[in-house]
């Protein structure tokens, strides 16, 4: 989606310079808002007056706590305090009365070691963050101070997931629902770009917001923790595992395939499910070892899956030019011959399903979101993530899905789930759809290997705020921050800082992790594929709408908030109709798991409560003695 950039400026008498105080004991913790604008700022970039990320900004105090200064006789500062000191001619943070980044609906300045300035050392005179119900971090580590994730990294895990096993198995619910190739064509395009709307209004999301967690801290930020534990409640109890089941699952049953052939159809199921759990035990042990680890999986799968796609667009056009194939009488003719949109259905329901199916094949596209906190550059990269691997995928798909037809004849492809396994077994033969069989499953681990590693980075983001036990927000194996470094040895020290984070090898959230794998492993036996594959629909595109609805209030609420990048308004407002459509679509086609979907949500309410609910009042009820006093310019803005 084309964007314009957003400058920086002085939000008026919220943006005021303050004074510099002599010899400062205490430098204050950042607020959510200055978070926020670190996302176009380099964290390893310096001014040419060599300061560094810590007084880059040292105005004085977080521009959020500036408005509770102002006429407030609770405000903990005396006359001299109030000083007005010469401006450092940096960039002024402001944020509107309208919104309150200091509540704790939006812990994530209060909570967790690393949300001061980052990756500075800890803050003197034994003040510390990360306390949550009261207890110290001890020594806890922190993801988002040793960022490490790349363009490429951000790129491998979005194309990783989106490129799973859709281009390969939905071909055949998008064009029998569409009724002709070219209308199926269309369709692929049409859920692309409407992907790639969804993915714009993330990227503005990411860039005002630099921290992990996705989802979870735009809906706490925007609408109230109450909305963000909400969320959390559904990606690490269903959205999540049960989205990793269904890949695992699907990478199994295309393993079985590849070894024993055809026979795999009369195969018992619990063998796919024992090779998925097989595989799933193997990506969550690749993510535990290192980050760096499980993104250069991640790289190289990405690659692999472009290569295999551009193989299968290769192939059917040279077939379609020459007309060499193994199996020759089961080459298609008609797109020769037949009006490639001949046919085209003209149901809006039909329409409705082969849309539905080509967003599941894209869906993914939020997936740096979870890791922005870690990426090097989140203003700069994750704009060029998203705008670059979305054009990527759908012009892989589109080809793919030509060489299909190229190759296959139209009830070939309407009937078949194993569409590409069919596409090389026509034309290479027994060879070709081990082959192809062989590529669908490796898809699938690089995928399966893509949600591990966010997800990983949801629960641990979910452990920090304290809406499930602190246990999940470790890094490393325990909490005294202890890594594992191998022995230097001259022949073995290129491969270990290939595959090793320079913190050692686990400094990774291995207790979230291993939650995920065990949530998956429990829907991989029991789960049922088109339960969960509903589930997941309804619920995650119910979020989607819910967070980009919520750019649309940030735009209202807080037009000064800096964004680094900023796409047309027009873009979220279509991707909300889409989401609407397609929860309403699902509520009238299957009312009864729609319903369990909304059950499943209101069950966290009062879970909420249990685990956050009082523990926030508890917080608001000490703070209205002493503290920032920020929730009284509400009470006085009405007059």
């Amino acid at each position: 989606m084309p964007s314009r950039p957003l400058t920086s400026f002085n939000g008026g008498a919220n943006g005021r310079e303050m004074a510099q105080h002599n010899q400062p004991s205490l430098i204050p913790p950042r607020d959510s808002l200055e978070l926020a604008s670190l996302a176009s700022t380099s964290n390893h970039e310096h001014d040419p007056s060599g300061r560094g990320s810590l007084d880059s900004s040292s105005s004085g105090v977080a521009s959020s706590r500036r408005l509770s200064f102002d006429d407030d006789p609770a405000a903990p500062l005396d006359a001299d305090s109030r000083r007005e000191l010469p401006a450092l001619g940096r960039r002024s943070y402001s944020v509107s009365s309208a919104f309150d980044f200091n509540s704790a609906l939006f812990p994530l300045s209060a909570s967790g070691n690393g949300y001061t300035a980052l990756g500075t050392p800890a803050t003197p005179h034994g003040f510390e963050l990360g306390l949550s119900n009261g207890a110290s971090s001890g020594g806890q580590g922190s993801l988002e101070k040793h960022k490490s994730l790349t363009c490429l990294n951000g790129l491998s895990l979005v194309v990783g997931l989106i490129i799973g096993s859709g281009v390969f198995s939905s071909p055949a619910s998008v064009n029998s629902n569409a009724g002709s190739p070219g209308a199926a064509l269309v369709v692929w395009a049409i859920a692309g770009l409407l992907a790639w709307t969804g993915a714009a209004s993330y990227a503005e999301l990411g860039g005002a917001i630099p921290l992990n967690g996705g989802a979870q801290v735009y809906l706490s930020k925007i609408f109230g923790e109450w909305a963000g534990f909400l969320f959390t409640w559904c990606a690490v109890t269903v959205l999540k595992p049960g989205s990793a089941a269904i890949i695992a699952i699907i990478f199994g049953e295309y393993v079985v395939r590849a070894v024993i052939g055809a026979d795999s159809m009369d195969a018992s199921p619990w063998i796919n499910k024992g090779v998925a759990l097989i595989g799933l035990a193997f990506v969550t042990a690749i993510n535990c070892t290192s980050t760096k680890l499980g993104t250069r999986a991640a790289d190289f799968f990405m690659f692999f899956k472009f290569l295999g796609l551009l193989a299968i667009t290769m192939t059917g056009i040279i077939v379609a030019a020459t007309g060499i194939a193994y199996d020759k009488p089961a080459l298609s003719t008609t797109w020769k011959t037949t009006n490639w949109f001949e046919g085209t259905s003209t149901s809006s329901s039909q329409w409705a399903v082969a849309l539905y199916a080509g967003l599941w094949a894209y869906d993914g596209w939020d997936n740096t979101n979870y890791v922005v906190g870690e990426m090097l550059n989140p203003s700069r990269d994750l704009p060029r993530t998203i705008h670059t691997s979305l054009p990527l995928v759908i012009v892989a798909y589109l080809l793919a899905n030509l060489a299909y037809v190229f190759v296959l004849p139209n009830e070939v492809i309407n009937a078949s789930n194993t569409v590409a396994v069919a596409f090389g077994q026509t034309v290479f033969g027994p060879l070709g759809s081990l082959l192809l069989a062989l590529t669908v499953s490796a898809s699938c681990f690089g995928a399966l290997n893509a949600t591990t590693f966010t997800a990983g980075r949801l629960v641990y983001s979910a452990g920090k705020e304290g809406y499930i036990p602190s246990l999940f927000s470790t890094i490393g194996i325990s909490r005294s921050g202890q890594r594992m470094r191998l022995p230097h040895r001259p022949h073995t020290k290129r491969f270990t800082s290939f595959i090793s984070d320079e913190q050692g090898f686990f400094y990774t959230p291995i207790y979230a992790m291993l939650l995920n794998a065990a949530l998956t492993a429990i829907y991989t036996i029991i789960g049922d594929f088109t339960t969960l594959t509903t589930f997941y629909g309804v619920a995650s595109y119910l979020f989607y709408f819910l967070a980009v609805v919520g750019l649309i209030v940030l735009r209202v609420t807080e037009p000064e908030l800096e964004r680094p990048y900023k796409c047309w308004i027009v873009t979220p407002v279509v991707f909300c109709c889409v989401s609407l459509f397609l929860v309403s679509r699902a509520v009238f086609a299957t009312p009864v798991q729609a319903c369990v979907v909304v059950a499943f949500i209101a069950a966290g309410v009062p879970i909420y409560w249990w685990r956050v609910g009082r523990r926030h009042n508890g917080r608001r009820g000490r703070s209205e003695g002493t503290g920032w006093k920020f929730w009284r310019r509400w009470g006085r803005g009405g007059g």
